[in-house]
């Protein structure tokens, strides 16, 4: 029974652990397509870039500004694929507690 208990808490730190997962992957999701709106509005642009700098506007080159949305855009979507192979791997696992204790029960 105490190794059932034990179990179940696992899989309770599990579930938390795979919703904490998909709050932090919808952020970065979120912050994903607003630097691609972003960097299609530079794109776009025929006039000055603008680059906001803490409390300050500073006019900016327009090719750096997309390297720098660019190499943001690829480190989010490697932290996006990290987080998701956690959540796949919270899930195998949480599914093998859930079939040990399910099968302790039937027992």
């Amino acid at each position: 029974m105490k190794e059932q208990n034990q179990k179940i808490e696992e899989m309770q730190i599990l579930e938390q652990n795979l919703q904490s997962l998909a709050y932090q992957r919808q952020a970065f999701q979120m912050e994903l397509s607003e630097t691609q709106a972003s960097k299609t509005e530079i794109e776009q642009a025929k006039e000055d870039v603008f680059k906001i700098i803490g409390q300050l506007m500073i006019k900016s080159d327009q090719k750096k500004v997309l390297d720098d949305l660019s190499n943001k855009e690829k480190l989010l979507e490697l932290r996006i694929k990290s987080i998701e192979k956690q959540e796949n791997s919270f899930s195998e696992n949480l599914e093998v507690l859930k079939e040990e204790v399910l099968g302790k029960r039937e027992e």
